[in-house]
């Protein structure tokens, strides 16, 4: 492949995942957005306590996602097509198996997180009323991710864009006929989201049968329970898992430490945060191309590949990193106008600004290196360059916050990303004999193409 059809290859991957990501918080802003003419604030906060409650659970079990992607890609790449329909319908079944618990759980799991909830007895009732509609939604989403994940790895980012866009359509035109139309209130916007949720699994797995129903022959149900093969899937999502939970751990730290410093201080991390954010959703376009790219080219044994695609992703990656803190300079401070104009809260970002242009350059590597290593299922030495991350993010800040405040949190996020970076850029270089030769190693044996 010429490095202007890689070129093209990494775009064609990036750009639709790009979309994806930026469609995906649509669902909770419309709901949002349509209580919000309502005339009862107490609504508002049910619908944002409700969404976050579902991010906090959804999100451990990325793992499904991002599992599967490296694994069917890594079975693409050596051309064993039954292996990737064993991922499809091994991802599957635990995903239905998690939801089919979320389900059965239901009840202490309510109790449970808004044991943690500090909100009125009318936002928790509403909230509550969100979360026992919206939680029948278990099966599709997770069962979402781990279509979304198959299709990645297939090298394929068009179908989850379609699929994304397709969720938001039917979430607004339900949501406004349910809470207009028959004037169902928080029910109807729940009931929106469910069908929206429904109704892109189901339009997922249509194009996963139609669009691939030769590989449907080549399944075996039989192969999928195999010990051996079952070992790997749950160790390589047991340190996804790991990861993840760091990860949410570094985000609701940051969260709650700004909170402990004042209304004006959280304002102010929130809003900067929202350009971390919107870098977050391109990298992550292009770390979807790494990881399917990364994995099939390791399925196949092709290091002279591997080792390309990751150095033209990489060029991407230093491209983008530099234009964000260019646009960042230019533009950033009308970018916070836009989402506030509480002139005390825009003057006290000002002191902190120049830490956001920092975020593109110590981000980026972070972001691809987590797809590439995804791609490898080199999931061990992924969640040992977060452990390093978040010890040192805590340390840092604990160290610093004293001395420097809230300059300290965001210093102590920037080495976060950084040493995240860092640390899987190590172990690649360190490893390049196995690149070499299309072979890994600790916990990405099965990629080498042992069976």
């Amino acid at each position: 492949m010429k490095m202007s059809d890689m070129n093209r290859r990494i775009v064609a991957l990036a750009l639709p995942s790009i979309v994806s990501n930026i469609t995906v918080p649509l669902l909770g802003l419309m709901d949002v957005a349509i209580v919000g003419h309502l005339g009862r604030a107490s609504y508002i906060g049910a619908i944002a306590v409700g969404g976050m409650l579902f991010s906090m659970i959804y999100w451990g079990f990325g793992f499904l996602r991002m599992g599967t992607s490296g694994l069917t890609s890594q079975a693409l790449g050596r051309r064993n097509l039954e292996e990737v329909m064993t991922q499809f319908l091994r991802a599957q079944g635990v995903a239905q198996a998690i939801a089919l618990l979320l389900l059965l759980l239901q009840w202490p799991l309510e109790t449970l997180v808004f044991h943690f909830v500090d909100a009125s007895p009318e936002v928790r009732h509403w909230a509550g009323v969100y979360f026992r509609i919206c939680i029948w939604g278990a099966p599709a989403v997770l069962g979402l991710y781990a279509l979304t994940g198959w299709f990645i790895g297939m090298q394929n980012s068009r179908f989850p864009m379609f699929v994304a866009i397709f969720q938001n359509v039917v979430n607004i035109v339900f949501s406004l006929f349910f809470v207009y139309a028959l004037d169902w209130g928080v029910h109807g916007v729940a009931g929106g989201t469910l069908l929206a949720q429904w109704s892109g699994f189901l339009l997922s797995f249509w194009l996963c049968f139609h669009f691939y129903r030769r590989l449907w022959r080549k399944a075996s149900f039989r192969s999928v329970w195999k010990w051996q093969e079952m070992k790997h899937f749950f160790t390589v999502n047991r340190e996804i898992f790991g990861r993840t939970v760091c990860l949410i751990a570094v985000t609701v730290f940051f969260t709650s430490s700004g909170a402990r410093q004042g209304d004006t201080v959280l304002a102010v991390n929130t809003l900067l945060m929202q350009l971390f954010t919107l870098f977050s959703y391109i990298m992550d376009g292009f770390a979807y191309a790494g990881e399917a790219l990364s994995g099939r080219y390791l399925g196949a044994r092709n290091g002279e590949g591997l080792q390309r695609a990751v150095r033209l992703v990489f060029r991407w990656g230093w491209g983008l990193a530099a234009l964000f803190t260019l646009l960042y300079a230019v533009g950033g401070n009308a970018f916070l106008s836009l989402l506030t104009d509480e002139a005390s809260v825009l003057q006290a970002a000002e002191g902190y600004f120049y830490w956001v242009l920092l975020v593109p350059v110590c981000g980026f590597a972070a972001f691809l290196w987590d797809g590439i290593f995804t791609g490898m299922t080199a999931t061990r030495q992924m969640l040992v360059a977060m452990l390093v991350a978040c010890a040192a993010f805590f340390s840092l800040f604990y160290l610093l916050f004293p001395v420097m405040g809230n300059a300290a949190l965001w210093l102590s996020f920037l080495v976060y990303l950084a040493l995240r970076g860092l640390g899987m850029w190590t172990y690649w270089a360190r490893s390049r004999q196995w690149h070499s030769l299309g072979v890994e190693s600790g916990s990405a044996d099965c990629a080498c193409g042992k069976q």
